[in-house]
């Protein structure tokens, strides 16, 4: 029984890290590889929680996040390298320096912007429908682990998501991810949990 704690007890220390390093995504110049090395600890305890209490959902759900989260990033990759394209199209360098053309037709305009709204709209949905399986995965560890304050951080994700796109939903995240760190440090030990142990994982 000690042995199985033991291993819970680093599954929760796994993710409350892993958790706290994607919050400090935001650093400059070494951010991106705490926010990646973070992710990748979350998804190794989220994985393992979900085969703790059997529940193979819980990873899923978490792993359908990510790839739609890499998904945005390929759209908001296209998206910029369309609109530069477009751009360079609508003028020339001249010593050295960019210059649009004189008499740019606003067909020209129009196109750029409506490559960058699509572009913007097309990430907003992918990563509110991304936000919708981070909800479900963090409200199943919830009632699973008997944790309501992940159920709490997968709802104020989802909202952030859903209103990113008016600049608020970024702080709604962040603090969403705050809950999060202090949801996987404070889950206390259920007689329950270790007894899921005890069944095999669905496969």
């Amino acid at each position: 029984m000690s042995s199985l704690s033991s291993k819970f007890s680093d599954v929760k220390v796994l993710g409350g890290i892993g958790a706290l390093l994607v919050l400090l995504a935001a650093v400059p110049d070494i951010g991106w590889l705490l926010g990646i090395s973070g992710l990748v600890l979350m998804l190794l305890a989220i994985r393992k929680i979900s085969q703790m209490v059997n529940e193979r959902s819980i990873y899923t759900n978490m792993r359908n996040a990510v790839a739609l989260g890499i998904g945005a990033i390929a759209v908001a990759a296209v998206t910029i390298a369309g609109a530069i394209y477009q751009v360079l199209n609508m003028g020339s360098f001249v010593d050295a320096r960019f210059a649009f053309s004189p008499n740019i037709p606003v067909q020209e305009f129009f196109g750029l912007a409506v490559t960058v709204v699509a572009g913007l709209v097309s990430i907003w949905v992918i990563l509110v429908i991304s936000a919708v399986f981070v909800r479900r995965c963090y409200s199943s560890m919830a009632s699973k682990l008997n944790a309501n304050m992940f159920k709490t951080a997968g709802l104020l994700y989802l909202i952030g998501a859903a209103t990113a796109i008016i600049g608020v939903g970024f702080l709604i995240i962040f603090v969403s991810q705050i809950l999060l760190v202090i949801a996987f440090f404070s889950v206390k030990e259920q007689p329950s949990v270790m007894e899921w142990q005890t069944i095999p994982p669905k496969s």
